[in-house]
């Protein structure tokens, strides 16, 4: 899966392992790197879902069409499609079997 970041600040604490680690901790840091891993590791969204341990799952009212990732409690990924036109179904709801890119949007508690 394609991934961005919603700017350079966050794609440089996140692109760095050192800057990662230091801001979240060892053992928070450590579990947001291997999100991101395998984030770049799926084709789609569908192919991540699969993974139990993700709880990847999409938020409603004041974060409508984000999607949450798991990473460890309180931390969630927080991301949504990066597509043009972002893919849905016919019900309205995101295709995530479509949706092959995504733009990390912060790493947050989100409840």
């Amino acid at each position: 899966m394609e991934i961005s970041f919603i700017n350079k600040k966050l794609a440089k604490l996140l692109n760095q392992q050192k800057e990662t680690l230091r801001t979240y901790g060892p053992d928070n840091g450590g579990r947001i790197l291997r999100r991101l891993q395998q984030l770049a590791d799926a084709a789609n969204l569908a192919e991540l879902a699969k993974l139990p341990q993700t709880r990847v799952h999409e938020l409603r009212a004041n974060r409508d069409e984000q999607i949450s990732l798991d990473v460890k409690h309180p931390y969630r990924l927080l991301m949504r499609p990066n597509h043009d036109d972002t893919p849905r179904k016919p019900d309205g709801g995101l295709d995530w079997e479509r949706i092959t890119k995504v733009i990390i949007t912060e790493v947050t508690d989100t409840h």
